[in-house]
């Protein structure tokens, strides 16, 4: 999320306006913050070192945009286009691309504005592609929740699997997911909008209102508890309750075959969430301190802005390098059959059969059991249960 919520003016404009007061609110813009501090032309430093820096910057981002776009393609094609990864999990997979993907669609209008130096698309394309930037960036991280969430499912209750881990199940939970993001985002589609800076040039951010620092102290603070600390630490939970119990599952289960698979699914989702914490938790630290502690450095603005876009291709990459089937379908439509390893067992399996599987031998064992722990049967009449006295008789 782009989103400056640093109510912060430019060095120049904020020393030839020394005659206000230092303790007045100042207006809201997106010079020298997060995100788009480049993006408006408002004269902070016109020289060769300013125009080189936004020349980097907007390199940087259309690298990203690039990969981000390519490589997502690449994941939203595989699971619709082969049946064997349409499964829940590859599902939750598809969410998580399509909100990197529709991320790196306002990549372009980044780049555009930090090479002009000021936001030229109006108040309408303002206020939409921020909210586009948002609800993509909180749909992220609660896709990684519910990934999360599925991966417990999957590991410490087997046997529920059939029931909540099926595609429609998946396809529900995904809109949810959507619904829930656009209603978190709602201050920013209240408040997004254009608004001119000191040096008449325009920027595009949240249009707080009185008074504007605590309202953006407050938001920074949303932000951070919606987008980042409340999803992780539910990730946490998730994941320390799968190690807390993953080994009695395994033994529980009894199948090599699945708890590889369970594995290999878990260890790629935990990359994935982990890459996305390291990704992000610079972006928000550097909000709050902005903040808080009224200190701000807009390369590492930058930086941090960067670094949360790159998380977007770099799933995709995470993907070929951890999961079998998604390497081998990257390598089918990018013609490399010759890079492809010998066929192994599928490491997404059809949970929803391998639940009834693991279910009818749970039932087969008990009854093994339970017929093992019953007494002998009564012999006929006439009959004994010792042949040798038959014959005698």
């Amino acid at each position: 999320m782009n989103l400056s919520v640093m109510n912060t003016s430019s060095s120049s404009s904020s020393s030839s306006s020394s005659s206000s007061p230092p303790s007045s609110p100042l207006p809201v813009s997106l010079e020298d913050s997060g995100g788009f501090f480049l993006l408006n032309g408002s004269g902070t430093g016109s020289g060769n070192g300013s125009a080189s820096s936004a020349a980097l910057i907007s390199s940087i981002y259309s690298v990203v945009c690039v990969l981000g776009l390519s490589g997502n393609s690449m994941v939203i094609y595989v699971i619709f286009r082969y049946a064997k990864m349409k499964t829940a999990t590859n599902l939750y997979l598809l969410n998580l691309a399509v909100a990197d993907e529709l991320l790196m669609l306002s990549v372009p209008f980044v780049v555009t504005a930090a090479l002009l130096r000021r936001w030229p698309f109006g108040a309408a394309l303002c206020r939409l592609v921020l909210s586009v930037d948002a609800i993509n960036m909180f749909t992220s991280i609660y896709c990684l929740t519910v990934l999360s969430v599925d991966r417990y499912i999957a590991v410490v209750h087997p046997l529920r699997a059939s029931r909540y881990r099926r595609p429609t199940v998946a396809k529900l939970v995904n809109v949810c997911v959507w619904m829930f993001s656009l209603l978190v985002i709602l201050p920013i589609i209240l408040f997004s909008s254009t608004a001119p800076n000191s040096d008449g040039s325009v920027a595009c951010n949240m249009q707080m209102p009185e008074p504007e620092r605590r309202w953006m102290a407050a938001f920074a603070v949303y932000a951070f508890l919606m987008g980042f600390l409340f999803p992780v630490l539910a990730i946490c939970l998730c994941y320390a309750l799968i190690l807390s119990q993953l080994r009695v599952v395994a033994l529980r289960a009894g199948w090599q075959q699945r708890r590889r698979s369970e594995r290999k699914i878990t260890v790629m989702v935990t990359v994935v969430v982990s890459v996305f914490v390291v990704c992000w938790m610079p972006f928000h630290v550097v909000q709050l301190v902005g903040v808080f502690l009224q200190r701000h450095d807009p390369t590492l603005s930058q930086l941090a802005v960067v670094l949360g876009y790159a998380n977007s291709c770099a799933n995709p990459l995470l993907y070929g390098f951890l999961s079998d089937n998604f390497r081998r379908s990257f390598q089918r439509i990018l013609c490399l059959r010759w890079m492809e390893a010998p066929e192994e067992p599928l490491d997404y399996l059809d949970y929803y059969s391998t639940a009834l599987k693991s279910r009818r031998l749970s039932v087969d064992q008990q009854e093994e059991d339970g017929a093992r722990d019953l007494p002998p049967p009564d012999p006929a009449p006439g009959c004994s249960l010792n042949p040798t006295s038959n014959l005698r008789g």
